[in-house]
């Protein structure tokens, strides 16, 4: 057990990957005086960009409608490389599902509110996020997708 090396977990860094706002409706939608619905969908990426360092992506959507019309939609997706080395194959899973975004995800709730609110609109709160529980329905999900097969 010498010769094990001492695990390896650092954020390199965090960044804004992409974003986008549409409001293809302007300006007759903002003149509806119904309340608009929204529809906000999350998603989680990872990827290996160099040995021992991974990049993780915390995606969200956000539509908001009233009626059949987009009021705006937005599209951000907020990214963090992380040096991970060390670490046995059965906790990088939990790592790169639930460590990783939990220190990405902030970043990305407050990029959406102010994109939103610049856009001249009250800015959208994404809700907290139990990550560990989303990746917990994602392992399920895939357990039932091979005992299917």
């Amino acid at each position: 057990m010498a010769d094990m090396q001492e695990p390896v977990f650092q954020i390199q860094r965090v960044y804004l990957k992409e974003a986008s706002l549409e409001q293809p409706n302007s300006p007759a939608i903002l003149l509806q005086q119904e309340q608009p619905a929204v529809d906000i969908q999350l998603g989680v990426e990872t990827a290996l960009v160099a040995d021992g360092v991974y990049e993780v992506v915390v995606t969200a959507t956000v539509h908001t409608k009233v009626l059949d019309k987009t009021v705006f939609l937005v599209e951000a997706k907020q990214a963090g490389i992380f040096e991970i080395r060390n670490l046995p194959d059965d906790q990088m899973g939990p790592i790169m599902g639930i460590a990783c975004p939990q220190i990405v995800y902030p970043y990305l709730r407050g990029n959406v509110a102010d994109l939103v609110q610049r856009a001249g609109f009250p800015p959208v709160h994404l809700a907290e996020i139990n990550f560990q529980s989303m990746y917990e329905q994602q392992q399920q999900a895939q357990a039932s997708e091979i005992q299917v097969q």
